[in-house]
């Protein structure tokens, strides 16, 4: 005779599986995350400490509160990649450079299973930084997977004048950068110099899956 489940031993059983189909399908491990995420960390503590400013000067100059700040600077919270954008924008560094520095160093030849991988805890945006920014060259090369139904906002360029080449590889993007709006496709290649808000959103069934080369100025 077989026992029927409760509710709650159901609902228990469902969340594990899903868990374990999170653990398994993500394209950068927790434990790598969570150092990556350290790292970014200790990161941004240096650069707010090389200008001279305390918490409450970051604050007033970003819009986020002293004490989120300080729990990003501690590793205690993971930064989303609007949060970011918006400090790299105080410190004048893209996203990809910040990621790429709190590593060892960009080296000049990056193996596949040594790319940067980042994962934003808010949307689960995954950004992989296939050529690492280098201070004495002036382009960058990114992946990015968007989620389905998933859309990404920033309000301002990390560094005015960045200019993007975007080339859909695959799912549809609607991108909306400084008032003007683009539907792109599988295919399609966007340039653009960035200099105001932009906002990325995937409106389709499936993720899209979309490269980035930064030019910087």
């Amino acid at each position: 005779m077989t026992r029927a489940l409760s509710s709650d031993t159901i609902i228990s059983i469902l969340r594990q599986n899903l868990h374990k189909e999170r653990t398994q399908s993500s394209p950068h491990p927790p434990r790598a995350s969570a150092a990556l995420d350290r790292q970014i960390a200790r990161r941004l503590q240096a650069l707010r400490a090389e200008r001279g400013w305390t918490l409450e000067t970051l604050a007033a100059r970003t819009g986020l509160s002293r004490a989120t700040l300080s729990r990003i600077e501690r590793g205690e919270l993971s930064p989303t990649a609007t949060m970011l954008c918006t400090l790299c924008a105080q410190y004048g560094w893209s996203i990809s450079r910040l990621m790429a520095e709190a590593e060892d160093g960009p080296p000049a030849l990056v193996r596949a299973q040594e790319q940067v991988i980042w994962t934003d805890p808010e949307t689960g945006y995954v950004r992989r930084i296939l050529s690492p920014p280098n201070p004495h060259l002036k382009g960058e090369l990114v992946e990015v997977l968007l989620p389905a139904g998933v859309e990404v906002s920033y309000g301002s360029s990390p560094m005015p004048g960045l200019e993007h080449h975007l080339w859909m590889l695959d799912g549809v993007v609607q991108l909306e950068i400084q008032g003007a709006s683009y539907r792109l496709e599988k295919g399609d290649c966007l340039r653009y110099v960035l200099s105001g808000p932009s906002r990325f959103a995937c409106r389709g069934k499936r993720p899209a899956r979309y490269l980035i080369s930064f030019v910087h100025p």
